[in-house]
């Protein structure tokens, strides 16, 4: 990725001048055409989630849009998470660039680095005093924005209502002991009878789940000193988080420790899971054939805000999405106003209503408390994004951290050992761009 993003990058600040007084036109007399006299195209380049969960929120804000330049044609193309960032990067590379594109909270930083995206101004958007801080420091380099925080979510606990009230349970945990003896019961009551029920689900090589252990010890995946950034893995902070998530897998989960979290409804729809850590979306999921669940399973699942053992909720990874404009794209002033509207109060409350967390902390208290998604806007604001180095990219790529928890997880190196080697791994790759 980075070296595809270099190749045009050289040249860019000259085209960025040429395009910008391209993209001004003029009217009558030499005066800049007014709202109503502006022509052409803008495009958009979406990821599929607004295409399937919030279409209407689309099509309302090209409507507001086109009330004020009737004559822009916003055309809004829905891509893949697979394949997005290589279509982008081959966009970049030339001269025919989307206006708007989605970015990932934990994909901007190396496009930043090379001077893919313009500046913004925060204070247009609407309460951007308040983002939230993972989406709101993926978009900051140098004191300087350069996207908008658009929706995030946050992992919590979800739990089979039945099987806890018959291990005894009329309420799910609201501290970490509470956690402990709730499963405790799951394992005596399912357990003894069946050798591969799960009081917890927890897979080897989930590292979005481990990190939050070592977020909430205390820990980090990585630090920079220096100007330079360093793997912090082994630091007496993270290994004691990286202890506390063995010693809970250890003692309640029964399965493969060699695996990711990918099938995670999957496997929580055969009916052999008491709880899992995973995204609120996948309570739904886990009961629905689609995705390999359970329909039987319906209305037999709830969430719950997770208690870390520090005694304060689990800090969960904050996954979510940005609006950035590409340094060259023409319209760069209509496509910040049509990300104003489409992430304004009134367009964050439709995505609450999907069940999404909003881009800002003060509506995350408008997201109703017993919903599915209550636990998760509890949470958030303890939420933590990947360390937002130039080369970030290249340690998910490598699987460092999955290795190194599969390592753990089978018994194969100590956690001492493994976090020693898979800092060394991070120190080799997390400079580079």
């Amino acid at each position: 990725m980075a070296e595809r993003i270099s190749r045009f990058t050289a040249g860019l600040g000259a085209f960025v001048l040429l395009a910008s007084v391209a993209g001004c036109g003029s009217g009558e007399g030499g005066k800049p055409p007014s709202a109503a006299e502006r022509s052409g195209d803008l495009t958009v380049w979406l990821t599929v989630d607004a295409q399937e969960s919030w279409p209407d929120l689309v099509t309302t804000v090209n409507a507001r849009f086109n009330k004020k330049y009737p004559k822009i044609k916003v055309k809004v193309q829905y891509q893949q998470w697979t394949s997005k960032n290589q279509k982008i990067d081959a966009a970049l590379a030339g001269r025919e660039v989307p206006d708007v594109v989605e970015m990932g909270n934990s994909e901007t930083t190396n496009y930043i680095v090379n001077g893919a995206f313009a500046t913004v101004d925060p204070a247009k958007f609407d309460h951007s005093a308040e983002w939230l801080g993972a989406l709101n420091d993926s978009c900051r380099m140098d004191g300087k924005t350069y996207c908008v925080p658009y929706y995030v979510g946050a992992r919590v606990g979800i739990y089979r209502t039945d099987l806890l009230k018959q291990a005894g349970v009329d309420h799910a945990p609201r501290t970490y002991p509470e956690l402990l003896a709730d499963l405790d019961k799951l394992k005596q009551k399912f357990g003894a009878a069946d050798k591969n029920f799960s009081a917890f689900y927890m897979p080897g090589r989930y590292w979005y789940a481990a990190m939050a252990f070592v977020k909430d010890a205390g820990g980090e995946m990585a630090v920079k000193k220096d100007g330079r950034w360093h793997g912090a893995l082994s630091s007496p902070a993270s290994v004691a988080g990286l202890k506390a998530w063995k010693s809970l897998l250890d003692a309640y989960y029964v399965g493969d420790r060699s695996k990711d979290n990918g099938d995670e409804p999957a496997v929580v729809g055969q009916g052999r899971v008491g709880m899992f850590y995973g995204n609120t979306w996948e309570a739904k999921a886990a009961t629905d054939s689609r995705s390999g669940g359970d329909p039987k399973l319906r209305g037999r699942f709830a969430t719950f805000a997770f208690p870390g053992p520090s005694g304060k909720l689990l800090p969960p990874f904050l996954g979510g999405s940005t609006l950035a404009i590409p340094a060259k794209s023409r319209s760069q002033d209509l496509a910040g106003e049509w990300i104003g509207m489409f992430t304004d109060r009134t367009a964050q409350r439709r995505l609450i209503a999907a069940d999404t967390l909003p881009n800002n902390t003060a509506q995350l208290r408008e997201v109703a408390a017993g919903g599915v998604n209550g636990p998760a806007a509890q949470a958030a604001e303890r939420g933590w994004v990947t360390p937002l180095a130039p080369g970030w990219g290249a340690v998910e790529k490598s699987n460092i951290l999955p290795e190194m928890l599969q390592d753990i997880a089978t018994g194969k190196q100590s956690v001492q050992d493994a976090a020693r080697a898979a800092d060394r791994r991070i120190d080799g790759v997390i400079n580079e761009n």
